[in-house]
């Protein structure tokens, strides 16, 4: 069965789908110029490395991640004569509780066809189904991340409407756009694709140690949030090699943001990876380079995937 539309048919394209799948940080690929209050925890003329304080620490950590793969470009046939593009697209969300010890609580896989018209595509080892989104492959794209980001959001909210844990923190792996509605949830982001700082303030971020943290200060781009950087053990001679930056809602207050910046400082640097485990290290932490590992095999085998499409749907 190719879909349930009875006058849509589709081709696949032979373009392997690794190549022009937007990863980009952002949920869009891109962020415009950042405008940002440097003043907000203390003034940008006195920043320093700010060492945690002490306090009680959450009844456990939840990291969140998710992963998507492309399993094949195609053309939908339908009634206008010019075919129009879709993209299917496999995703895996997944949830890991620390408390003492890594435990993986959850995980989703969903499988779809993107595209402006179609329905479901039922092939011999999965079931796609239809999502309806309107527009060419970047837009395809923005609604596969998009539904990869609701995967989440579903996941953490199940999780945490059936724990007795009220006092989590929920570490969101990548920018927390779309899920600043989560409570007690930062944002984690590994790699530094934008420079948003000042010389000064840049300078007090380079000079980090171990533990510390940047003052809190807020970012708006085409959304708004409070932001820190922190930097953790493992350092390489590459600049900020140990720096990531971590964000939380801009709903919060200072003081909220604060603890939160300070909570991250004293339980994320234990849980920093090593060189000869992962090729990231130290950023991607131990329990997000484990869940990803299990989310990839939840994905299943590409190639079995993509010739399964290609006899379904005779391409």
């Amino acid at each position: 069965m190719t879909a349930l539309l009875t006058s849509t048919t589709y081709t696949v394209d032979p373009w392997d789908p690794g190549y022009g799948v937007a990863r980009g940080d952002e949920l869009d690929g891109r962020e415009s110029t950042a405008t940002l209050d440097l003043d907000l925890e203390t003034p940008a003329v006195r920043w320093r490395p700010v060492t945690p304080a002490g306090g009680a620490l959450p009844g456990s950590i939840l990291f969140l991640d998710g992963v998507r793969r492309i399993d094949a470009r195609i053309w939908v046939h339908g009634d206008d004569p010019e075919p129009q593009p879709g993209v299917v697209a496999s995703l895996a969300a997944g949830l890991v509780r620390c408390d003492g010890a890594a435990q993986l609580v959850d995980v989703a896989v969903d499988r779809s066809l993107y595209a402006a018209t179609g329905g479901d595509i039922e092939t011999r080892h999965a079931r796609y189904t239809f999502r309806q989104t309107p527009g060419g492959l970047d837009k395809l794209t923005l609604g596969v991340q998009g539904r990869l980001a609701a995967l989440e959001v579903e996941l953490a909210n199940s999780w945490r409407s059936t724990s007795d844990v009220e006092d989590d923190l929920l570490v969101v792996d990548g920018p927390l756009r779309g899920r600043t509605h989560l409570a007690r949830t930062v944002g984690y982001v590994k790699t530094h694709q934008k420079s948003y700082l000042g010389p000064d303030q840049a300078a007090v971020v380079a000079a980090l140690e171990p533990g510390q943290r940047s003052p809190v200060f807020g970012m708006g781009t085409t959304w708004h949030r409070l932001s820190w950087y922190l930097r953790l053990p493992g350092a390489s001679a590459a600049p900020w090699s140990a720096t990531v930056r971590l964000e939380c809602s801009a709903e919060l207050t200072t003081d909220e943001a604060v603890a939160l910046a300070d909570i991250t400082a004293r339980v994320l640097p234990g849980m920093a990876s090593t060189p000869h485990k992962d090729p990231r290290a130290p950023q991607n932490l131990i329990p997000i380079g484990g869940l990803e590992r299990q989310l990839r095999h939840r994905l299943g085998d590409a190639s079995l995937l993509y010739r399964s499409l290609r006899g379904a749907l005779g391409g």
